[in-house]
């Protein structure tokens, strides 16, 4: 294999004609030239740092016409350039280029389920075609789905609410953005442990407050120290951002700590709680979930987030929703007016039906649940068995959070000093052609995110692939 790069994967050029591209027969064809190391194109993680770098810089470009010469402002907002893009996404569609570029390489970035959409969900958004349902929906959503939201909270999370405190969105990622739109001012500060989803910090910042990240500790199964907490709460508190099951370590909060936390933020009556339980379906016995809005006195000030695309394998459906007091959910339902206005119809109607399955999604998603689990245990004992690695062994979710560290300094041939999680994350797709995500993009670089959203003989193959790789260096630190 060739040898690989050290800031960006170029070397070997290796020149692909794609296929026809559009849904129509067109003539035309897409021809371009991929740069490659071991067989990998050129791309660097760093490179997703650059946005950041420009700010408010002013830049200008002559445009020629035919008459005379114009100048045209390209900068962008500082809003915009404050902003990192997400790794996930990017390494994602990377992976995605070089597998259909003709490389074998296997795709653990994604928090995607690889099961199908049960039948039931699926029948029901054809038959909502079918039937006619394909117009705008109220900007909140239909009547008939956020009665059955308020109807699942009830009796799945002990929590009480009337349609009118609910905004179904175009996922529950759209949801936790207008959250903080809605709650957040400019200087605010959101406070968010980590490791944490990716895309939080940078959603603060679009809402212009001030992410105050809380380390947390492998040790501690990743979870909140309430001393921690309590020491960085201040006048500039606005939002306390808690994600259980986790993304990305699994972790699972269990109730006698979200009591620990709530009785913190009871103390100061300007910090609200944003609660994001999209993964609480995927959790394994005998961790068991906990809404933080069921807590005493939480209730009043949790925005409460969830949705259908990890439970009931429902990621493209684009569907989520967001639960709370009327006067915060509403601002949330004023800022998607003037955004996006309501979620797709035809979802809608086939999230009614993922809501009538049974409790906890019923049969079907206790299938996936079952054999989300085998696949942590064979990841969680296969991980164990490869020297230097430290594991927290997940509570829930989808993902596992490894640290690699005790590798850092380590020098493979062919490809360099492997330093932090992004060169390990680079080693590993261009040795072992797994791709996964480094732990630095979750504010936690000793450690890289697998998702085992894959069938267990993909895993098996990946796994196989990472050993062969990792044998061939020794832990740089002493373990």
């Amino acid at each position: 294999m060739a040898a690989s790069l050290q800031g960006s994967f170029s070397s070997t050029n290796i020149s692909l004609r794609s296929a026809r591209v559009g849904v129509s027969d067109s003539a035309d064809t897409f021809r371009s030239t991929i740069s490659f190391s071991s067989q990998l194109p050129k791309f660097s993680f760093k490179s997703l740092e650059k946005t950041r770098q420009v700010h408010s810089l002013r830049t200008i470009v002559r445009a020629d016409s035919s008459s005379d010469k114009m100048q045209i402002d390209i900068s962008l907002s500082p809003r915009v350039n404050s902003v990192k893009p997400s790794k996930t996404v990017a390494i994602t569609d990377q992976a995605t280029a070089l597998v259909q570029a003709g490389v074998p390489v296997i795709r653990l970035a994604a928090g995607e389920p690889d099961f199908d959409t049960p039948a039931v969900i699926a029948e029901a958004g054809m038959k909502a075609i079918r039937e006619g349902h394909t117009r705008y929906t109220p900007n909140a959503g239909t009547m008939e789905l956020r009665t059955a939201i308020c109807h699942k909270l009830k009796e799945e999370n002990g929590l009480t609410y009337t349609p009118d405190q609910i905004v179904v969105s175009n996922g529950a990622k759209q949801s936790i953005l207008q959250a903080l739109l809605a709650v957040c001012s400019p200087g605010d500060e959101v406070i968010i442990p980590a490791p944490f989803w990716v895309s939080y910090p940078e959603m603060a910042r679009l809402a212009d407050a001030k992410p105050v990240i809380l380390p947390t500790l492998i040790s501690d199964n990743f979870l909140l120290d309430p001393k921690l907490l309590a020491a960085k709460i201040n006048e500039k508190s606005r939002l306390l951002i808690l994600c259980s099951p986790s993304n990305p370590t699994g972790s699972v909060y269990p109730k006698k700590l979200l009591e620990e936390i709530a009785d913190i933020v009871a103390k100061h009556p300007r910090l609200l709680v944003l609660s994001d339980e999209i993964y609480e379906h995927i959790i394994y016995a005998p961790a068991t979930h906990t809404s933080f809005a069921a807590l005493p006195g939480m209730w009043e000030r949790t925005l409460t987030v969830n949705g259908f695309s990890k439970a009931f394998a429902m990621t493209g459906w684009r569907l989520g929703y967001i639960a709370g007091p009327k006067h915060f959910v509403a601002a949330c339902g004023k800022i998607q007016s003037q955004f996006t206005s309501g979620a797709s119809s035809i979802s809608q109607k086939a999230g009614v039906a993922a809501l009538g399955m049974g409790y906890a999604g019923g049969e079907a998603v206790a299938i996936m649940v079952k054999a989300f689990q085998e696949r942590r245990d064979f990841l969680v004992k296969s991980f164990k068995e490869l020297e230097g690695v430290k594991i927290s062994e997940p509570q829930g979710a989808f993902y596992l959070f490894l640290d690699f560290s005790a590798y850092y300094g380590s020098e493979a041939e062919g490809f360099g000093i492997i330093n932090d999680s992004e060169s390990l994350c680079r080693y590993l797709l261009d040795k072992a052609q797994v791709a996964l995500v480094p732990g630095d993009a979750f504010g936690d670089d000793t450690c890289i995110r697998m998702s085992y959203a894959a069938s267990l003989s993909t895993l098996q193959a990946a796994m196989e692939k990472i050993k062969e790789a990792m044998f061939v260096l020794r832990p740089a630190v002493a373990v």
